[in-house]
């Protein structure tokens, strides 16, 4: 009885974020109302920086700084940070057009330090907002200039929608990760917008107030975009979600790329929920503030190549200890939690993902995962990564 109990209890305790994966995608499918329709130039007298933070990205920085150029106005400022550079992103970035700063130290690599490393050089000049936006990243025409709008409105980090996207001729087949971060970087933000809740940062097209940022800590942290959110709403400045602003990145063209993309990703957020959502919540509940509870209810659900299996797992160790003892209340939590995950994904698949990939292709790339049971535990629990790897772009041969 003891075995079953303890399977009743895990089985429960997965119901939290799935349940909270659900709600966010049922709020989804209600009609988004933008309210900066009836505020538009609010911010456009405010001055903002705009932080690129590029590691060796010599060759796909200079998209990014075309993009945003055209966008700046006279007050505005596009300063590159080329971090423990080993190629001439520098100077690359600077013929562009950018203002670049150099940091080069490497007993502190990671994206955080160059982050800190920009504040630090704006605070002799400072800023009435910062925005940061990654280096491989191509941004809307009009990103900028809305979202100073949307943060001088909402006087706190407004955080746009960012995707990721299959390369032209990838080798690498793409498209249920393609769908699976549409449902985590549009459908889950944009449900919780649409409750009127906060949402988590996305690492790129996060827009802050100076007077917040100038005063959070940022460091290596592996999800440092996480980790800001969180203790912005720690302090009574939860981020808001800004759908109709979206850029876009590309996911890495070969395998290696791809899983080392992947594993930095996985084992940040597993890092973040081990390490600090128990100190989160705690202060949540203590000081009474639901925006900090929301995101780290949100921040419970874990990657869908770990939320599948882990499923999959405990409805088939349920279903022998049911078969075995008779025994059907973990059987019963676990059969309501694989209905809740399909429905929510087959909800945001009808809504969002049809134009991606065929049901039929999704339920048999889904069904692979647990036969990669292996493979992501090496990825969740194997060796870790360093704090900031470029990510592998390498073309291929046609």
């Amino acid at each position: 009885m003891l075995l079953g109990n303890l399977l009743a209890v895990l089985a429960g305790l997965m119901a939290f974020p799935v349940m909270v994966l659900l709600i966010e995608v049922l709020a989804s499918l209600a009609v988004f109302h933008d309210q900066l329709a009836e505020h538009q130039g609010v911010g456009s007298s405010a001055s903002a920086a705009v932080v690129v933070p590029a590691h060796n990205e010599s060759s796909g920085v200079v998209p990014t700084v075309q993009d945003l150029k055209p966008q700046l106005a006279p007050q505005d400022r596009l300063i590159v940070v080329a971090d423990n550079c080993s190629d001439d992103t520098a100077a690359i970035a600077a013929a562009a057009g950018a203002e670049v700063i150099e940091r080069n130290d490497l007993a502190h690599i990671g994206k955080g330090y160059a982050l800190a490393h920009a504040m630090a050089h704006l605070k002799q000049d400072p800023p009435d907002m910062v925005l940061f936006v990654d280096a491989d990243c191509r941004v809307q025409g009009d990103m900028l200039p809305r979202l100073k709008d949307a943060c001088a409105y909402a006087s706190r980090p407004v955080q746009a929608c960012f995707l990721m996207t299959a390369p032209e001729h990838s080798p690498v087949d793409h498209r249920l990760a393609e769908f699976f971060w549409i449902v985590r970087n549009w459908v889950r933000p944009l449900g919780l917008a649409g409750l009127g809740f906060p949402v988590q940062l996305m690492g790129t097209g996060m827009m802050f107030p100076w007077r917040l940022i100038r005063d959070l800590r940022m460091d290596g942290n592996l999800v440092e975009d996480l980790k800001l959110g969180l203790d912005s709403a720690a302090i009574g400045f939860p981020p808001c979600f800004y759908p109709s602003v979206v850029g876009t990145s590309e996911f890495p063209i070969t395998q290696r790329g791809t899983e080392t993309q992947r594993q930095r990703w996985i084992q940040g957020h597993l890092r973040m929920i081990l390490q600090q959502l128990p100190r989160y919540l705690l202060r949540a509940l203590v000081t009474r503030n639901l925006g900090l509870l929301v995101l780290v209810l949100d921040m419970m659900i874990p990657p869908f190549s770990m939320l599948v299996p882990l499923i999959a797992l405990m409805l088939f160790a349920t279903l022998a200890w049911f078969l075995i003892v008779g025994m059907a209340t973990p059987l019963i939590l676990s059969l309501v939690n694989c209905a809740a995950v399909g429905f929510a994904v087959l909800l945001a698949w009808m809504r969002y993902g049809q134009q991606i990939i065929s049901l039929d292709e999704m339920m048999r790339l889904g069904g692979s995962l647990l036969s990669k049971v292996p493979y992501y535990g090496r990825v969740y629990f194997g060796r870790k990564v360093a704090s900031w790897i470029r990510t592998d772009r390498t073309k291929v041969d046609q």
